[in-house]
This record gives C-alpha cells, sequence and structure tokens, in this order.
C-alpha cells in the first residue's frame, strides 16, 4: 500500500508538471472539432505503416510481465479490452464504452465488477496507478502523449492504431502469455472468412464481387467509410470500395443531399445511433431523390447495422459479430465451428509472457 501511495504521489506530481508544459506549448491534450476528429481517423489509417517503429522503441524499455496465470492488466482502448475478453483474460481496469456507456452490453457480463479508469482519450493515470496494473495495453494514437506518465505505473505495450483487431489481439496476447490462443483464435477466423466468402460469390455469380459503402448516419452530416475496422474486414472478405471513395483515406464527409451519388454501391451498409437528431437526418437523406436512385435503393441492398459490432467494438469478438451480421443479410447459414473456436474461453495452458514488445472534445469513432 505504501508503494502504491507513494507512486500515486510521484505521479501526481508528475502530471502537474507534465501539464503545466502543455498549457505553456499551447496544447490542448484532448480536443478537437468534429472535423478534427474526422481528420484524426484519416491519420489513423496511415499510423499502421509506421507500426514496426512502434514496436522497436518499446522493447527496448519494457520488462517481463511476472505473472501469466492472473496478469494484472489494463486496457485503455476498445480493441485490447476486447481482445482480453476473447483471450480469456479479465482486466482490472478497463476504459468507458464510447456508446451504450459504460460497457458495450456484449462485454458487460465478462466485464461485470471491473474497475473503469476514464474515457480512451483522457484516462485517469492516478486511478491507473491505485490499481498497480503488471501490464497496461494502449495505443500510441490516444495515449503517445501520456506516454512517459504510464510507462512510469507499469510496463506499457502500445499498438500503432485502434482499427487493427488482429494487431490488438496479437499485442494483447504477448502481454499475457496468450500466443497460442491468439493464434488459434485467428485460425478460426480465417476459416469463417473464407467460408462466408465462399458463400456470398456462390450466391451472387457473376455479380460478385460487389462494392460495399459502409456509411454513418449524424445529426449534420453523412460519413462514407472506405478503410478501418469495417473497411478492413469488408476488404478481406473481397469487398470493393464505391467509386468515390477511392484513394480518399479514411473516407468521405458529406454535408448536403446533393452528395447523395457519391454513396453508390451494390449493397449500403447503414450505421445509426440512438439520436433523434441523427434520426431526423437519416429520415431525410433516404427520402430524396437521389436516394432512390442508388443502386444498393434499387436492389433492395440497404442494410441496417450495429455500430457497436460494425466501428466501435475494435476487436474479434465484434469482428465475428460483423460477420454474423453479414451472413444473415445475405440469408446464409454459419459455418459450424469446433468447440475450440468458442471467444472468450480461459485457455487450458498459458505460456509465460516474453519481453512485451508493441505494435475536449472526445471523438466517438472508436476504431472507424
Amino acid at each position: 500500500m505504501l508503494r502504491s501511495l507513494l507512486l500515486v504521489l510521484g505521479l501526481f506530481a508528475g502530471v502537474l508538471a507534465f501539464v503545466a508544459l502543455a498549457l505553456l506549448a499551447g496544447m490542448l491534450l484532448f480536443a478537437g472539432t468534429a472535423e478534427a476528429n474526422i481528420r484524426a481517423d484519416e491519420r489513423a489509417g496511415v499510423s499502421a505503416d509506421a507500426s514496426s517503429d512502434v514496436r522497436s522503441d518499446s522493447a527496448a524499455a519494457a520488462t517481463v510481465v511476472s505473472s501469466a496465470s492472473a496478469p494484472r492488466l489494463i486496457t485503455l482502448y476498445q480493441g485490447a479490452t476486447d481482445s482480453a475478453v476473447a483471450l480469456g483474460v479479465t482486466p482490472i481496469g478497463v476504459v468507458d464504452a464510447w456508446m451504450e456507456k459504460p460497457t458495450y452490453r456484449y462485454l458487460r457480463e465478462a466485464l461485470d465488477g471491473v474497475e473503469h479508469v476514464g474515457l480512451e482519450t483522457q484516462p485517469n493515470l492516478e486511478k491507473v496507478a491505485w490499481l498497480d496494473p503488471g501490464v497496461i495495453v494502449a495505443t500510441r494514437f490516444r495515449h503517445e502523449r501520456v506516454r512517459p506518465l504510464l510507462e512510469q505505473i507499469a510496463p506499457t505495450v502500445f499498438s500503432s492504431t485502434v482499427s487493427d483487431f488482429k494487431d490488438s489481439l496479437e499485442l494483447v496476447a504477448k502481454a499475457t502469455g496468450r500466443e497460442d490462443r491468439a493464434e488459434q483464435l485467428l485460425t478460426c477466423w480465417n476459416l469463417r472468412v473464407a467460408d462466408l466468402r465462399t458463400k456470398i460469390s456462390t450466391v451472387l455469380g457473376d455479380a460478385w464481387p460487389q462494392k460495399a459503402a459502409v456509411v454513418r448516419f449524424k445529426s449534420d452530416h453523412v460519413r462514407l467509410y472506405s478503410s478501418g475496422f469495417a473497411g478492413s474486414i469488408l476488404e478481406e472478405l473481397g469487398f470493393r470500395q464505391p467509386d468515390a471513395a477511392a484513394d480518399q483515406g479514411w473516407g468521405m464527409k458529406l454535408t448536403s443531399e446533393e452528395n447523395i451519388p457519391a454513396l453508390d454501391a451494390d449493397v449500403i451498409f447503414v450505421l445509426l445511433e440512438d439520436d433523434p437528431a441523427i434520426e431526423n437526418t437519416y429520415r431525410h437523406w433516404t427520402a430524396h431523390p437521389l436516394w432512390q436512385r442508388l443502386t444498393a435503393t434499387r436492389a433492395d441492398r440497404v442494410y441496417e447495422v450495429d455500430t457497436v459490432n460494425w466501428i466501435m467494438g475494435g476487436g474479434i469478438l465484434a469482428a465475428n459479430a460483423m460477420l454474423d451480421d453479414l451472413y444473415r443479410h445475405y440469408g446464409l447459414a454459419p459455418q459450424a465451428l469446433s468447440p475450440s473456436c468458442a471467444l472468450g474461453e480461459e485457455p487450458s495452458a498459458v505460456k509465460e509472457p516474453s519481453v512485451i514488445t508493441e505494435p475536449s472534445s472526445t471523438t466517438d469513432e472508436g476504431a472507424a
């Protein structure tokens, strides 16, 4: 207890110094307008290219996690939390969910009683220290500015992006000694992807591959995603991007119904939220004559999908739920998998963790 108290006091002093320096430099640690949030999406997609650099500079400072059977793990972004649950690890601390607060419904049973340590964009570092973790999983995209403080608390590994669920799974697995389980889960994932891709192409025949638009309605605009979590999974399955989204980085922000033709695709997956303003935008756009002329609308292939599964969850559990949505919307029977593919099970054997290496207004982009 004394060690924790001293650590918190030292951390508190460090936080004050850090904040003062940030203010003098004129920086706001976690702020930005909605437009800035969207530009952040683009940076998140680009950041994956720098993952090798992130891994190498973390390895020098990290140490071996001492407990393989029950690592005291804190996860500071949604994909890491999802990955931990899939691996059979219960974190001692997690950040709040973007939606369905404080915890996404699909994770509530597994995370019942787990402490919350603030927002993904602004974790409570004092609370993190009090929990005395053995390892922290963070993301360079969200937490680079507080990296020195996190590393004072516990060995910390950093993912370079929030949208690569495979990278997150492997990162958490290595930090907790679950590499074999992660490999097993990814093998099962590959089987599901191959099965779904084969069934869709068989059903559609010459109409495959399809161009797919992932469209998120907001209160004052519409977002067409071309990369990120959902985009990467659709690409793995063999879907193509809409013509308008090609070479657009994270995607496009559309502010007028006149932009509706940019959404033209063979299939449209619509992301909505329980918000009257967003629902109003959706009604106005879908009632417009231009919407009625879209290829997907005329083919009756406009599907409302779960926003948490498609962009917010960010981990392999959410990714599999996204595959379930696709099986359902295309009227396909999911492949029967072996019991070893059950997600979230406690592995029968756990390896000793190896040396850890790594790949405002709060933005609600999740893993988009």
